[in-house]
């Protein structure tokens, strides 16, 4: 990407159910593409579980997409115009907050589902815009 590329948001406080740990996620936002940042992982277990994020968030508030990417392996970027969908489910008192990102990649679709960690805003704001 070229150094002009205007980072325009974060989605901050996500996280991916796996089969045994969850993954913290941060999404970047960008006027060209989705920056997929990983800031680490926890179990699922209640008596286990802690947000181990939050070192990674606070880094990358000041990280050109280019540096988050570079940041972590699992690092990934999609590009705006692969998108096919984002979805936003408010949370109720009943479900978490869930965000739904669907994309083309070269051969199929991807789509992630993302859940929000009780404690931080809706991002219905970043998601109109997108």
């Amino acid at each position: 990407m070229t150094t002009n590329e205007q980072r325009l948001s974060q989605f901050t406080g996500w996280f991916q159910r796996r089969p045994t740990p969850l993954a913290f996620w941060e999404l970047l936002v960008t006027d060209r593409r989705i920056v997929w940042c990983f800031v680490g992982e926890s179990f699922k277990s209640l008596l286990l579980r802690a947000d181990t994020g939050e070192r990674g968030r606070r880094e990358l508030e000041r990280m050109t997409p280019e540096g988050a990417l570079a940041l972590n392996r699992r690092n990934f970027a999609v590009s705006l115009a692969a998108l096919r969908s984002v979805r936003l489910r408010e949370r109720s008192w009943l479900r978490r907050t869930t965000l739904t990102v669907t994309w083309d990649d070269d051969d199929a679709t991807t789509t992630v589902r993302l859940y929000g960690t009780h404690s931080r805003a809706s991002p219905a704001d970043v998601v109109w815009t997108l």
